[in-house]
């Protein structure tokens, strides 16, 4: 079903938004999380119970931190920022996809000894 929206996979989520803030800088998280859809061309959905513990979980392990601010529609609200830790373990993170990715791969393509 290509209009339905699909759930985060459990464990993606840290890559997606430390990625996010990585390219896009300073965001709140209502921000981070359309940021995350509209990069997915609307595929992903996060709502609030999604996004908010994860960035609670991110701030308490050093890989993001957070301050208030003021929002575009002046209200005042909460922006992330990656930390140096963070951006050390997006690299950890995106290699540990790489991996994943590529054993999948592997699987789903035919095999030559299957031809045979």
């Amino acid at each position: 079903m290509p209009d339905s929206k699909t759930e985060v996979p459990q464990g993606t989520l840290d890559l997606l938004v430390l990625k996010t803030l990585e390219s896009m800088g300073a965001m709140h998280g209502w921000g981070i999380a359309r940021r995350i859809e509209q990069v997915s061309e609307n595929l992903l959905h996060l709502n609030q119970g999604t996004i908010y513990p994860a960035l609670v979980r991110l701030e308490q392990q050093g890989w993001i931190k957070s301050q208030w601010g003021v929002s575009d529609n002046k209200r005042r609200a909460r922006f992330y920022l990656i930390t140096a830790k963070g951006k050390r373990q997006l690299d950890t993170e995106e290699k540990r996809w790489d991996r994943v990715a590529a054993i999948v791969a592997r699987f789903r393509q035919p095999s030559l000894e299957e031809g045979r």
